[in-house]
């Protein structure tokens, strides 16, 4: 289940953006300290292009999905997730949890923000995740290069249209 994201969630969000596994695949691949993710929160929380969203696994917080740049007229957003790495593997559910977030990411999408075009940007190294996305019916659709903390790295566009 997706749901808003809550004021007092803001801390548990930092703690799981800042695991070494998903720090690795993202475009900032530095810790979050407490300062830079309090700005991050307050700004992401006053734009109405963007919505934060907690994935419920099983009734507990989980992983979170970040939509933003959310056109009304022109029905497109961008999104990435992230999970709690931690604790869904101590639970045995990282891969369940994996596969659920990405199918309701794109129905909350679809269906709520009523967006015809969904996309995202992975790091091409990040195979996984293109391969998860693949499944979802996202087509690679271009490429460039961006610097990831000093780094050169490339990346793919990926889109889904509804």
């Amino acid at each position: 289940m997706l749901r808003r994201a809550l004021g007092r969630e803001s801390e548990m969000i930092r703690r799981w953006r800042n695991h070494p596994r998903v720090r690795g695949v993202s475009f900032t691949a530095h810790e979050i300290g407490q300062e830079e993710h309090r700005r991050w929160w307050t700004a992401t929380m006053a734009d109405t292009t963007r919505r934060i969203l907690v994935y419920e696994h099983d009734g507990v917080p989980s992983g979170v999905v970040n939509l933003f740049d959310h056109d009304v007229r022109a029905r497109t957003a961008g999104w990435g997730f992230y999970l709690d790495v931690d604790g869904l593997g101590e639970r045995g559910e990282l891969l369940a949890a994996w596969m659920r977030i990405e199918g309701e990411a794109v129905e909350y999408a679809f269906a709520e923000l009523g967006i015809s075009t969904l996309r995202g940007e992975v790091l091409v190294r990040n195979e996984a995740v293109r391969t998860l996305h693949r499944r979802y019916g996202f087509a690679e659709v271009g490429t460039y290069t961006r610097e990831v903390d000093g780094v050169e790295e490339p990346v793919v566009v990926m889109e889904l249209a509804r």
